[in-house]
């Protein structure tokens, strides 16, 4: 079974034209945060998901503006010396963050915990959990009070670098909720085949993705092209290997939908003939043999 094609608006330009090809197009979920579109990509996307009632909505806790900082300050969310950081993982924050993003969108189905790795730098792990606790409590009482479906966590580098795994989230999740009757419901991670350990973890059986899967989680695989950097890597060669006939594009994002244990790939692509062109590939997923000699292909065994 292959991820499910979403949009993902990260460096999009043109959002709200972007979310009407992807909603137009079946996308079932979109993915954005309070600080992409340097803070507006909430206020463009509103209407858009006026239009597409069913559609589920994941946006993010963390980072923010130059503008929301300065907001956060006036407000006395947060000090001079918070805001100039530009990401906080803060309760106080975490809620104000929360209820401007539930403003400005409508509605939030998912709302992950963004990059909590980001937080820990010069922390030890114990504090970074303990950070990360603080966050997933504010946002089990937005849960609990039906305001969002669930939280998560959206993480570059957290579960690759050791400073967080699943199990550990899942426990911290339970210590939030006080009980095992958690909200904690998604996890994003890069999945591409420049930051392929998912693939080659998922494909022996196990690995953040499988854990997640176990654990009953939706999985998103974030930045397929590597920011279009895999695009240079994308020889005539390889994409032969992954499927004949592909775009360079469709290859890529094929090789990354078709690993195990992926619910949902995003892609900013704005476009309907872009879409199209990545969704007709996903149609047909590569099996676990095709995916494995791609990988194997790359690492040269």
């Amino acid at each position: 079974m292959t991820a499910a094609l979403c949009l993902g608006t990260y460096r999009v330009r043109a959002v709200s034209r972007a979310a009407r090809t992807a909603l137009a197009a079946g996308s079932p979920w979109v993915d954005t945060a309070p600080n992409y579109a340097r803070g507006r990509v909430h206020e463009e996307l509103r209407p858009v998901l006026g239009e597409y009632p069913t559609v589920r909505v994941a946006t993010k806790t963390g980072f923010f503006t130059a503008e929301q900082g300065r907001a956060a300050l006036a407000e006395g969310v947060l000090t001079r010396e918070e805001a100039a950081g530009r990401h906080s993982l803060e309760r106080g924050f975490v809620r104000w963050q929360t209820e401007r993003s539930l403003a400005a969108l409508g509605r939030v189905d998912l709302v992950f915990v963004h990059n909590p790795e980001h937080h820990g730098h010069g922390l030890d792990r114990a504090a970074l959990h303990g950070r990360v606790r603080e966050a997933f409590t504010t946002l089990e009482e937005f849960a609990h009070a039906g305001r969002i479906g669930g939280y998560g966590v959206a993480t570059w580098s957290g579960l690759t670098s050791g400073a967080l795994s699943v199990p550990e989230l899942l426990t911290l999740a339970r210590q939030a909720a006080g009980s095992a009757e958690h909200h904690f419901t998604g996890l994003q991670m890069p999945v591409s085949l420049i930051m392929d350990a998912p693939i080659t973890q998922a494909l022996n059986g196990g690995g953040p993705l499988v854990q997640a899967k176990d654990a009953g989680l939706i999985t998103f695989g974030s930045a397929p092209l590597h920011g279009g950097e895999l695009l240079d890597a994308m020889t005539p060669e390889l994409v032969n290997l992954i499927r004949p006939g592909l775009s360079a594009a469709a290859a890529a994002l094929l090789a990354a939908g078709s690993c195990p244990g992926l619910d949902v790939v995003l892609t900013s692509a704005s476009t309907r003939e872009h879409w199209d062109d990545v969704a007709k590939a996903l149609a047909a997923p590569l099996t676990a043999q095709e995916l494995r000699r791609v990988t194997d292909e790359l690492t040269g065994e």
